[in-house]
């Protein structure tokens, strides 16, 4: 079983994966269980979950096991092929994110259109890997750091970038020979974004010094900057604790 699969550019097994039972059931399988020990668990007709069984087997979402014989019958142990999913934006082509549509590195949306493309490459670079029988060349780091300041904040940010356009320029190719460029194209993607604690009913969003609930305040520093971006004035603040991600592909 893997730790985690993708699931791609087929909205059929997007849209098996979502029912509500069949997520319950996919939980309960990451040991092999049958049918019957399935419907205890959660409370459903054994025929039901043979029902559903049968749907996330045709989506390649479960997998037989073992078939034992028990009595005159056989009983099938299945699991699931994977501890987790994600559902690649393929699974939604025709609306998909598109980061060269709009880039803002100062914007939470455009971070989030260019982690989508993230999870579409990966995905695709893993299902091509597997299929050629081949290992994926990948690089990823995941941290935390917390400021002392919002200006320590912007000076990190700055200076993070600053680090890694040195890099970019000091190790690109500009000529690159036919091998490299098939086999050493990467893409490289330094991210950061507030850091979300458990607890947190709007995590690393905004927080007010005088109410305990989120929400949006009426102005945004005499502009229309959207919420996803700009700075605030009044009682709401940014948090200063953020989570740093990098990730590279090829």
């Amino acid at each position: 079983m893997l730790e985690v699969a993708v699931i791609d550019d087929d909205p059929a097994v997007a849209e098996v994966s979502l029912d509500p039972m069949r997520v319950q059931l996919l939980a309960a399988l990451t040991e092999p269980s049958s049918a019957a020990t399935l419907a205890a668990r959660v409370g459903l007709a054994r025929q039901k979950v043979n029902y559903h069984l049968r749907e996330l087997e045709k989506h390649g979402l479960v997998e037989l096991v073992e078939e034992r014989r028990k009595g005159n019958m056989y009983e099938r142990l299945m699991q699931a092929t994977a501890a987790s999913y994600v559902i690649s934006p393929n699974a939604l082509a025709a609306v998909e994110p598109d980061p060269a549509r709009a880039p803002d590195r100062l914007s939470a949306r455009w971070l989030l259109a260019v982690a989508a493309r993230l999870v579409r490459d990966v995905g695709d670079l893993i299902t091509g890997s597997t299929k050629a029988g081949k290992p994926l060349a990948t690089f990823a780091m995941d941290g935390e750091v917390r400021f002392a300041s919002a200006a320590d904040r912007a000076a990190f940010a700055e200076e993070l970038a600053a680090a890694v356009a040195a890099l970019v320029s000091r190790y690109h190719d500009e000529k690159p020979s036919a091998a490299a460029t098939t086999i050493l194209w990467w893409r490289f993607i330094p991210a950061s974004k507030p850091n979300r604690r458990s607890g947190d009913r709007c995590p690393g969003i905004l927080r007010s010094t005088r109410k305990s609930n989120c929400r949006p305040s009426r102005s945004w520093c005499g502009t229309r900057s959207p919420p996803d971006r700009g700075c605030r004035r009044g009682s709401w603040v940014r948090t200063r604790s953020i989570r740093l991600s990098a990730a590279r592909s090829s």
